[in-house]
């Protein structure tokens, strides 16, 4: 073996030291990262997979997220449907529809959804046991997130954290059934000027209103 190929070697084998022990600590590295933005605004493509069917759904649409836990998760294909967490209230609304539904914000949050993870509520280290997966694009790393304490809507998650932006590129989620919900984030933007009313919802007075403030169903996000 020439010196030069052990030098490569080398040096291969400490830039492989440094991204394990980089992404060891990337659960506490993540959770500063969204607890230090004020906002953020990212475009997002959502892919559904029903487990029984195999039937796949993609969306696209537009997220916005402003402290301290105010959403904006706007889908405009296939169809128009806004989700808005408030300061005092969660709607869920379909314009095709002409209904809206209202949730208490703690229903939205409080459980182990999509909106947790992407909103940095949910607590990785402490929610997790967390270990790296051996395969994620370039300038990123994967991470297999198992929780402490399932629930029928998450029994496995998996994340790829942008290592530049420690925050988080794409998430899956499989729920008790095998469903899926995949979402990827592009075009992210940290602190933009967002407006607070924003995140408020008055339903125009040819709407439908269901209240389901503190049951069970939740939108799908």
């Amino acid at each position: 073996m020439t010196l030069r190929v052990l030098c490569a070697l080398c040096a291969l084998l400490c830039s492989a030291n440094a991204l394990a022990a980089d992404v060891a600590g990337l659960p506490d590295k993540v959770q500063k990262q969204y607890q230090s933005v004020t906002s953020f605004s990212a475009d997002f493509t959502q892919v559904l997979v029903n487990a029984a069917s195999k039937e796949r759904e993609t969306r696209t649409g537009k997220l916005v997220f402003s402290q301290p836990a105010l959403i904006r998760w706007e889908t405009e294909r296939p169809e128009k449907e806004l989700l808005i967490v408030g300061k005092d209230a969660a709607w869920n609304v379909f314009p095709g529809e002409k209904t809206a539904y209202r949730y208490a914000v703690e229903d939205i949050l409080g459980s182990k959804t999509m909106l947790r993870f992407l909103s940095g509520k949910g607590n990785l280290r402490e929610d997790f046991h967390v270990s790296q997966e051996p395969e994620a694009p370039q300038g990123q790393a994967q991470l297999k997130l198992v929780p402490r304490e399932a629930e029928p809507g998450l029994v496995l998650a998996h994340a790829w954290v942008d290592l530049k932006t420690n925050m988080l590129a794409r998430i899956v989620i499989e729920d008790f059934y095998g469903n899926l919900n995949d979402v990827t984030l592009e075009n992210l933007k940290t602190n933009p000027a967002v407006p607070k009313d924003f995140f408020q919802y008055a339903p125009p007075k040819d709407f439908t209103i269901l209240d389901n403030a503190g049951m069970q169903d939740k939108p799908k996000p």
